[in-house]
């Protein structure tokens, strides 16, 4: 039986509201296909990343306009379909860093009673 003392914390529902952030972070440093995305983001410590949820995010990222995608054919399987930012991707991701620096402090300061706020 699991209960609140022995219960970790299940990181996938916290990832969910910063994979966007996640996934345009990585791709602001270079293009890369779908898997590329996961493995990078995996190789950063996010180890519960789901496939699924990275494709997802980034067809849906690419819908909005905030991601460019362009196939590179391969002579050793499929054809990849790269995905790369947009000006407006990158714009988005200025302001998504902003946001998630406002709320990381919130959480801080709600999670660390004894630290105080900066003046």
């Amino acid at each position: 039986m699991t209960t609140p003392l022995n219960r970790q914390i299940d990181r996938s529902q916290l990832l969910k509201g910063v994979l966007d952030l996640a996934v345009l972070s990585v791709l602001s440093v270079e293009d890369g296909y779908g898997y590329d995305v996961v493995r990078r983001l995996r190789g950063h410590g996010l180890t519960d990343v789901a496939e699924a949820s990275v494709y997802g995010t980034l067809r849906r990222l690419f819908a909005t306009g905030l991601l460019t995608s362009y196939v590179v054919p391969s002579e050793e399987g499929p054809h990849r379909k790269y995905y790369g930012m947009t000006p407006i991707g990158h714009e988005w991701l200025i302001d998504l860093r902003t946001q998630w620096g406002e709320f990381r402090n919130i959480i801080d300061l709600l999670a660390n009673p004894d630290i105080k706020e900066p003046k």
